[in-house]
């Protein structure tokens, strides 16, 4: 078992970090070409490049695009270890509110329902999330049902930072050269885009974005981005027989010729899907955006082509130039980029069992910045961070989970 003593002090410690990067607003936004490509994303981008420097570490840097690295500097008399780096995110998804997040800390939870908001009646109930029950005696971080929390990826910053202070004030642990590098807008599949393996100067790296405990994963989705535009013709509606062409209603009926049957909703393991994520529509115009995804690439293409041929089919029936579509890649399955590298998964197992943890080795049904920057050069398996329930307003963490991936990422260091 791990000898790491994660004493009071550094429980705190991470809870505070966890805490106070949650307040911090940093949606990021597909629609926006820049990067970051929500100014917001700056705010926390600065705040942790200067917690590095503070802390101590070396060649702590910040680009134009908000990607920041940093170094823990190797302690070893003859450093002949590979430079490993751990990566997480600190833009939060926009598929629920990130602003004005009011985080609430609640110790020793007793398995009862939890009163978010007095106002609302917002509950976080086991009778609805069952996951709940595992965390009886523990201190949960819930947010106050009017927004998401941010654990994701929020809590993988926090245990990244904690260990990289953890590991400076303990030099009695010898390590090699640790690279940590954080990454903006991950949750719209821009997260590596821009990032510099080169500069990071790790053989490998881990990103802490997974969800529960044991969580170890080295395989994903493949993925993809759509949007289809449909376009209406607007007239008077009282004048409108004949000559009016409703998109909104046009949409609707798109909507309707995908398998309704391959939601997120009606999908689990290794099957794919097409979620409709959001629909902007008037008389003129329309937008349905999508994602796609689907583990085996054959598959993966096959729904692509599927989408497009929906699109030719709708144009034939209401007329050419009525709906236009574009895709685009966001990332692909990293499996089969550890071929010959197990090894890499296999410390990533041994960190988690000498800390007490079954590890639980899955594919994933989403995707990290690992999956794109394994593609990069980079082998990245992604690990638990301990969030559950992301992307909506009963997202919630346990600090003892945070303390775990802390631990795992020293005992991964130490090894």
């Amino acid at each position: 078992m791990s000898t790491i003593e994660f004493n009071p002090l550094w429980k705190e410690k991470l809870l505070n970090r966890f805490l106070s990067y949650v307040k911090i607003y940093s949606t990021s936004d597909a629609e926006s070409e820049a990067t970051p490509s929500t100014s917001r994303q700056w705010d926390i981008a600065n705040y942790i490049t200067e917690e590095l420097k503070t802390i101590g570490l070396e060649d702590v840097s910040i680009d134009e695009n908000g990607y920041i690295m940093g170094y823990v500097p190797s302690n070893l008399e003859h450093d002949d270890r590979p430079t490993i780096g751990f990566i997480s995110h600190y833009d939060t998804s926009p598929d629920f509110s990130g602003e004005n997040v009011k985080p609430q800390v609640w110790k020793n939870y007793d398995g009862n329902d939890l009163l978010l908001n007095q106002a609302t009646g917002f509950t976080l109930s086991p009778s609805k999330f069952e996951s709940l029950k595992k965390y009886i005696g523990q201190t949960l971080i819930t947010t106050d049902g009017n927004t998401l929390l941010g654990a994701d990826d929020k809590a993988g910053c926090a245990e990244i930072v904690t260990a990289a202070e953890y590991l400076i004030a303990h030099p009695e642990i010898k390590h090699g050269r640790i690279a940590v590098g954080f990454t903006p807008d991950e949750e719209i599949g821009r997260g590596a885009h821009k990032f510099d393996v080169a500069k990071f100067g790790a053989e490998w790296a881990y990103t802490m974005d997974g969800g529960e405990v044991g969580e170890l994963e080295y395989e994903n989705f493949n993925a993809a981005g759509a949007v289809v535009k449909i376009h209406g013709l607007s007239v008077h509606p009282g004048y409108a027989y004949g000559k009016m062409i409703n998109a909104a209603l046009l949409a609707a009926e798109f909507a309707q010729m995908l398998p309704a049957n391959e939601t997120p909703a009606t999908t689990k393991g290794f099957d794919g899907f097409y979620h409709l994520m959001d629909i902007t529509a008037d008389i003129s115009e329309a937008k349905l955006q999508y994602i796609i995804r689907d583990h085996d690439a054959d598959k993966f293409e096959a729904r692509k082509k599927f989408l497009e041929e929906k699109v030719s089919e709708f144009n034939q029936k209401h007329g050419e130039g009525t709906a236009e579509v574009e895709i685009k890649e966001q990332y692909r399955n990293m499996k089969q980029q550890f071929e010959g590298k197990m090894h890499i998964v296999d410390l990533a197992a041994k960190a988690m069992t000498e800390a007490g943890i079954e590890p639980k080795i899955k594919a994933i049904r989403g995707g990290t910045d690992g999956a794109q920057l394994s593609y990069m050069g980079l082998p990245c398996p992604n690990i638990f961070a301990g969030g559950i329930n992301f992307h909506g307003p009963y997202e919630y963490v346990a600090l003892e989970s945070m303390e775990k991936a802390t631990e795992v990422i020293i005992n991964i260091v130490k090894a």
